[in-house]
């Protein structure tokens, strides 16, 4: 996204009600990206997960930041989730959503009051736990979207309402599509 379109804090400010009104129990998945390799992004209509591999063709089981004692690529970290409508204030049209480095983007209330960790979610066939794990914007995130959009997700509201996103796990091995219901469970 270049650097004349990123959004202003105020901007994302203003569109913080319409994020937070995400559906509460039955949401939506609106992308998938698969990232086989750094920097390298693709965005299937439907793509397999497994507890093994995580998004089948991610770079997610050939190695990741965090490791499990015995250097295996950590569980907690398997899926990455944003909130459609954040990185659609953010990004703007979809084309631009997929840098972001999330792997499921899903129209939901992510926050912390709705899906706590160990919240459980269906997507098509497949079942995925919310994992503790803190997700954060980077260096990464401040280039393809701006300073403003980091702060907006890193701090205050964005903070605390999770809006950079979430870490899952797989719980049961399954499909997922592109407009799948995502709902949550017990």
């Amino acid at each position: 996204m270049p650097a004349e379109n990123h959004r202003s804090r105020a901007e994302l400010g203003a569109a913080l009600p319409h994020i937070l009104a995400g559906p509460k129990d039955a949401g939506r998945l609106d992308m998938i990206v698969v990232r086989p390799e750094k920097g390298a992004r693709l965005s299937p209509a439907t793509v397999g997960i497994s507890a093994k591999g995580g998004v089948d063709g991610d770079h997610w089981a050939k190695g990741c930041w965090k490791t499990t004692a015995d250097g295996a690529p950590h569980p907690d970290v398997q899926i990455c989730i944003m909130p459609s409508r954040c990185i659609e204030a953010i990004a703007g049209d979809r084309e631009s959503w997929p840098p972001a480095g999330d792997n499921l983007f899903i129209d939901m209330d992510l926050t912390p009051e709705n899906t706590p960790p160990g919240t459980r979610l269906a997507i098509g066939s497949a079942e995925i736990v919310i994992t503790e794990e803190p997700h954060t914007g980077c260096q990464q995130f401040i280039e393809r979207y701006g300073r403003d959009a980091c702060v907006f997700v890193n701090t205050g509201p964005g903070k605390q309402h999770r809006l950079r996103g979430i870490y899952a796990r797989v719980t049961r091995d399954g499909v997922v599509s592109v407009g799948d219901r995502v709902r949550k469970l017990g």
